[in-house]
């Protein structure tokens, strides 16, 4: 027992393992603290609550997609003193950064206009102090990344995810627990988590001062390309958000947002699977086997298409069940038909998701992003087509699938160019690895159970 608790563990080491886990875990502890917050907040208490964080990850975007890319590969596997010298330079610009945002903060509370709309507000009053608290968290993640340290990114992701639902949990006890309360409360859970990583040293916080203008003129214009990919995608994510928080209001963005969370279920195999097929496609495309990249992509997608198949359908029948589990105030709302459209649609989240992916690993990023720019494009204007339509959050619901077929689209037209294929075969092929697969979980299953009277 204890040599296979030894393997487990050793297992545990290996750092795409690490990675796996913690997208699963986050996943999990995140839809766990929105299943909490949704259940004691008002519809509109909520729908407030999510343009402040939304608007935040997207403002976050920007120092993110400045910085991450650029910072991983300029520091990994150089030298100490070259290490130093761009996590000092990274200090340097994430600083200046949060200095523009925390003057636009002050400019705004000094004026005396204020944005009408409450969660619009609420972001801009605060969202300078956020970023100043998240600042050495930030530069220690992406140092933890560069040096393929995931179980510290674990660590640092869940200190401030889990002591956020402490809080959370610690402010419903004491019924305390209000939209203030709450952006409070993950100001401290931030601000722990910063101070953790500064002072186990992982925020490298003293190399600031071996920053260079070289390094940060080279951080900066490999940055500034992939800054406007991680925008888009993000605006991409979130433009729903916006749209029904200002044509409908927040109280229906709380519902429509509660159908989106619950699908964040979906994202963990599918992060999962991207995360392992990466390496295997770019492997392929460096050998020059256009074949075996083709063949991965119908694999992977065909796989999980067909094994998400199930779990589409008991959406479809217990979609209440899960709104029930959540809050169920949200039972007489249009919650479970939303999360019904979303799991129906999902079918076509892993064809379109894998060749994306295939479209990067061949080395073909710029396709990616004008498919997204034409995505975000085909999600606006559906979104604006279907309040107009229908007058409520359906029709933004089912504009969903305008997105998910333009990109599809596009994708299989650019692939096509590298190697022609059928789409049908992307299904065909995910059958016959699911019958594969079914196949030798079976045969282990009975060679573990005859094994085991003889031990």
């Amino acid at each position: 027992m204890l040599f296979k608790l030894k393997q487990i563990f050793e297992k545990l080491k290996n750092p795409h393992i690490v990675n796996l886990v913690g997208n699963a875990i986050m996943t999990v502890l995140n839809t766990i603290q929105a299943a909490i917050i949704f259940n004691y907040l008002s519809k509109e208490g909520m729908g407030n609550y999510i343009i402040f964080q939304s608007t935040i990850g997207l403002v976050d975007t920007f120092r993110a997609g400045l910085l991450t890319t650029a910072f991983i590969t300029s520091y990994a596997g150089t030298s100490k003193e070259r290490s130093a010298e761009v996590a000092g330079s990274a200090w340097f610009l994430s600083a200046l950064i949060t200095g523009v945002f925390v003057l636009v903060n002050v400019v705004y509370l000094v004026i005396p206009f204020h944005m009408s709309d409450g969660g619009a507000d609420l972001f801009i009053k605060w969202f300078g102090l956020v970023f100043i608290i998240t600042l050495p968290s930030f530069i220690a993640s992406c140092i933890a990344q560069a040096e393929q340290r995931f179980d510290r990114l674990l660590y640092i992701r869940t200190v401030s995810t889990g002591l956020s639902i402490v809080l959370v949990l610690a402010l419903i006890f004491t019924k305390h627990l209000t939209l203030m309360s709450l952006v409070y409360a993950g100001f401290i859970a931030g601000g722990a988590t910063s101070l953790m990583t500064i002072v186990l040293g992982w925020s490298r916080i003293g190399t600031i001062f071996k920053k260079t203008t070289e390094t940060m003129k080279a951080l900066f214009a490999f940055g500034k390309y992939s800054v406007g990919t991680s925008l888009g995608s993000n605006l991409f994510r979130n433009s729903d958000t916006y749209i029904i928080n200002f044509m409908l209001g927040p109280g229906t963005l709380a519902v429509y947002n509660l159908g989106v969370r619950l699908m964040e279920l979906v994202e963990i195999p599918l992060r999962s699977f991207a995360a392992t097929v990466m390496p295997p496609l770019s492997a392929a495309y460096n050998q020059g086997n256009k074949y075996h990249v083709i063949y991965l992509l119908k694999k992977y997608s065909g796989l999980l298409t067909i094994i998400l198949i199930p779990v589409v359908v008991g959406s479809l029948f217990f979609a209440e069940v899960a709104i029930w589990i959540v809050d169920k105030k949200y039972l007489s709302t249009e919650a479970a038909n939303v999360l019904r459209v979303f799991m129906t649609f999902a079918l076509l989240y892993p064809v379109e998701r894998f060749m994306a992916l295939t479209l990067d690993a061949i080395n073909q990023p710029k396709v990616n992003m004008i498919k997204l720019i034409f995505m975000l494009a085909a999600n606006v204007i559906g979104d604006f087509a279907g309040i107009w339509i229908f007058g409520n959050i359906y029709g933004v619901a089912l504009a969903t699938i305008l997105p998910i077929i333009t990109g599809m689209i596009i994708s299989y037209h650019w692939l096509q160019k590298y190697e022609k294929f059928a789409l049908w075969d992307v299904y065909k092929v995910g059958w016959l690895e699911t019958k594969f697969l079914i196949r030798d979980s079976m045969a282990m299953l009975k060679k573990k159970k005859d094994a085991s009277p003889q031990q």
